[in-house]
């Protein structure tokens, strides 16, 4: 009797301790919230802190790239270009693919969630009603000579006349800076402005705001400064998306030659 009483103690015993080690077992989930997988993450927050802010930065901090909370750009893109530069990056730029189509990480889901979200965030509809907005893409046979007489009217105040730098801003053509930034970039600060404090395509000249010549004509003459090793990188077309132009607008000037 007194060893089956041992027995049974026993047992009770090696039970209790199971049932302890298992509680605790190695790779048993916690009571934390489960982590979803990368490829499950669908919350624009969450993409653009994990994948964008870095280079972009947000409507309080700015980044080394373009800011993509600005209305301007944003309307002037649209969601169909803004998808396809997430999905294959800027040829001749810093930007690379994140779209798996393009060879990035992030799946046809999470760059639609993305694009949507910025528009959603930082887009102001109507923002270029009234204006004669430029399109996204250079669609326009560009005159670099006239494009310099666009960068002697609207940009030597800050950049100096021959790109040299003022007081306000250092030199454009610095060799590293040109060597890293791409046409469609370059068009796009002109549009859009940086937020350095320089001005958008029709804020520094309300009554004669540039016009898509005069931007394709300026971006042309400062790509001709480029080193020639550089220069078909940096020309190098984004691969086609459905819409050169996103924004609806209405017309309110008549396009401007350079005064």
């Amino acid at each position: 009797m007194r060893a089956f009483r041992l027995f049974l103690l026993g047992l009770l015993s090696t039970a209790s301790l199971a049932a302890i080690g298992c509680h605790d077992a190695p790779g048993k989930p916690g009571p934390e919230p489960e982590v979803p997988r990368p490829d499950r993450v669908l919350d624009f927050a969450t993409l653009y802190q994990e994948n964008c802010i870095a280079c972009h930065g947000n409507n309080q901090h700015r980044g080394p790239a373009i800011t993509i909370a600005n209305p301007v750009y944003l309307a002037v893109a649209g969601e169909s270009n803004i998808e396809n530069v997430l999905n294959h990056g800027v040829p001749g730029g810093l930007m690379p693919a994140f779209g798996q189509v393009g060879g990035g990480m992030l799946t046809e889901q999470q760059v639609e969630v993305l694009a949507k979200g910025l528009i959603t965030t930082w887009g102001k509809p109507g923002v270029l009603d009234g204006l004669n907005a430029p399109t996204y893409k250079a669609m326009l046979k560009p005159d670099p000579a006239a494009g310099q007489k666009v960068f002697v009217t609207y940009c030597a105040h800050c950049h100096g006349d021959n790109g040299q730098g003022a007081d306000v801003v250092g030199a454009l053509f610095d060799p590293a800076f040109l060597d890293l930034i791409s046409d469609q970039n370059l068009r796009s600060i002109v549009i859009a402005g940086h937020s350095s404090d320089m001005p958008n395509f029709h804020e520094q000249d309300p009554d004669h705001p540039l016009t898509d010549q005069n931007i394709t004509d300026v971006v042309a003459w400062v790509a001709s400064h480029r080193s020639t090793s550089s220069l078909a990188a940096a020309s190098a077309p984004v691969p086609e998306s459905n819409t050169p132009h996103a924004a609806s607008t209405k017309v309110k000037h008549e396009p401007s030659s350079v005064r």
